[in-house]
């Protein structure tokens, strides 16, 4: 199965959410086993070098992406969520949007100190909820060793927010 195949599946929707948005649809991507399966064993080589103790994933595409990745490595996994949804202590960190601001949260006791922790989330974009991410592993006394998407939208150079940490991108549009 290739990766060419695999992005062969992900349909746009024009203006969605709003007019003049082209949305990456990513479900027919995962409706099909086999394309699923290339694009998680490419992301979990992707993974290797990094060394990762752990691997976060941003609710809530992010946790479709970096379970499998966490279970093939036989790493754990840490849910970075929304606020209000997760039951116990939690440290959070808000981030700007185009209009506005949101908060991510994350358990204070996801990462220990100095663990080695990769970000796993479907899109790079502006990123904003990437860089919020890391500054909640980093909060929690973890260290980011990366970041892995399944697809980036270049033009909006959300990877310039996430220094100079190594950025994986399947695909980049």
């Amino acid at each position: 199965m290739s990766l060419a195949y695999a992005e062969s599946l992900i349909r746009d929707i024009p203006d969605f959410p709003k007019p003049g948005i082209v949305f990456k649809d990513i479900a027919p991507l995962l409706q099909d086993g086999k394309a699923w399966r290339a694009i998680t064993d490419e992301l979990v080589r992707a993974a290797a070098p990094m060394k990762p103790a752990k691997f976060a994933g941003v609710e809530s595409r992010g946790f479709l992406f970096a379970a499998p990745i966490a279970y093939e490595m036989g790493r754990g996994m840490v849910l970075i969520r929304k606020p209000g949804k997760l039951p116990a202590e939690t440290v959070s960190q808000e981030y700007a949007l185009e209009y506005g601001t949101d908060r991510i949260e994350m358990h204070v006791d996801a990462v220990s100190e100095g663990e080695a922790v990769v970000i796993v989330d479907d899109v790079l974009a502006t990123g904003g909820t990437a860089a919020a991410a890391a500054a909640l592993v980093e909060k929690a006394g973890g260290r980011v060793a990366g970041f892995l998407f399944l697809l980036e939208i270049g033009f909006l150079e959300g990877r310039a927010k996430l220094g100079d940490r190594p950025v994986t991108s399947l695909f980049t549009y």
